[in-house]
C-alpha cells in the first residue's frame, strides 16, 4: 500500500460518513513572479469555504494548468472523485488532486473542531546540535541560517544535479544513501507529489526525528507516521478570502495563514477526528 492509497482510504471513509461539500473552485498562481514573490502552490477550494494546497513548481506544472484552464474548470465537481486521482494520476492532474485531498481533510478538521498546535520554529523542531549529523531533502535556503548556526554537520539531498557541491558549512548530493548517516531530517513535502518518498523515507531508518514540511503538507498525517515520520509542518489558513485573493494576484499571503506543526503525541488519529463529526 501507498501512502496515496492508505490518505484516500480514509478520506473515503470520511466521505461515507459524513457527506462531502462539492468543488468551488481551483485557483492557480500567476504563471510568472510577481514583485519577486514567485507563487508556488495552488488550491482547491470546496464550496464550504475549506482550502487545500498544492505545489505547483514541478517541471511545467503550473503553465500546463493555465493552459488548460478551461480543461481545469472543476465547478461543481465532486471533490472525493477529484482527490482519488491522486492515486493514479500524473502531472497537473495529480498536483490538483493532492490539493482536493487536502480541502478535503481541512474539512474534516473543521468539522471535528480541530485545529493543530502552532509551530515552534521554521526547521521542524529539529532542536539541531553541534553533534548531530542533519539531512536536508530539498534545498530549503531560507532555513539554511537556522542549521548553519547550530554548528551541526548538514547534508542535502537534491534532484538537481547543478546544486550539487561543497558549500560553506554544508554539502549538496545527489546521493539519498547519504542520508542514512543522519540522525535528524527535515524533508520538503513535495516527495508527495514527485514519487520519491518511500525512497527518500528509507534512507531515513537511522533517522530519530524526521520532520516533513511545507505548505502543501496539509494531508492526515496518519499514513506518514507509519513510515517513521515524527513531524508533519503545513499551512492553516486563517482567512481563506484573502489567502485565495493573495495567491490568485501573486502577493504574499503569509499574514492570511499560520505554521503548524503535528506529531504522533500532539495529534488524535484519523479514526477519533471521524468520530467527533457523528
Amino acid at each position: 500500500m501507498s501512502f496515496a492509497t492508505d490518505y484516500l482510504a480514509q478520506l473515503t471513509t470520511f466521505a461515507a460518513a459524513s457527506p462531502l461539500p462539492r468543488v468551488l473552485a481551483l485557483h492557480l498562481p500567476p504563471l510568472h513572479a510577481v514583485d519577486d514573490h514567485k507563487g508556488e502552490f495552488c488550491a482547491v477550494e470546496l464550496a464550504d469555504g475549506s482550502l487545500g494546497l498544492s505545489y505547483v513548481r514541478l517541471g511545467d506544472t503550473l503553465a500546463e494548468l493555465h493552459e488548460g484552464a478551461v480543461r481545469y474548470d472543476l465547478a461543481g465537481a465532486d471533490a472525493l472523485e477529484l482527490a482519488q486521482r491522486f492515486v493514479t494520476a500524473s502531472g497537473p492532474e495529480k498536483t490538483v488532486a493532492f490539493a482536493a485531498a487536502n480541502a478535503i481533510t481541512r474539512c474534516l478538521f473543521d468539522r471535528a473542531g480541530f485545529r493543530p498546535g502552532a509551530s515552534s520554529d521554521s526547521i521542524g523542531e529539529l532542536d539541531a546540535q553541534p553533534e548531530d549529523a542533519i539531512g536536508m531533502i530539498g534545498f530549503f535556503k531560507p532555513l539554511l541560517g537556522r542549521v548553519l548556526a547550530s554548528k551541526a554537520r548538514l547534508t542535502v539531498v537534491e534532484l538537481r544535479a547543478d546544486l550539487a557541491g561543497e558549500y560553506e558549512g554544508y554539502r549538496v548530493t545527489l546521493d539519498a544513501a547519504e542520508l542514512a548517516a543522519c540522525n535528524k531530517v527535515i524533508s520538503t513535502s513535495t516527495l508527495l507529489l514527485n514519487d520519491t518518498l518511500d525512497r527518500m523515507l528509507a534512507h531515513c531508518r537511522n533517522a530519530r526525528w524526521l520532520a516533513m514540511i511545507g505548505p502543501s503538507a496539509g494531508c492526515l498525517p496518519d499514513a506518514l507516521f507509519a513510515r517513521g515520520v515524527t513531524l508533519l509542518g503545513g499551512s492553516w489558513i486563517t482567512e481563506p478570502a484573502g489567502f485565495v485573493a493573495a495567491l490568485t494576484s501573486g502577493a504574499r499571503h503569509s499574514e492570511c495563514s499560520s505554521k503548524y506543526a503535528l506529531t504522533a503525541a500532539t495529534y488524535p488519529g484519523w479514526r477519533d477526528l471521524l468520530d467527533r463529526t457523528s
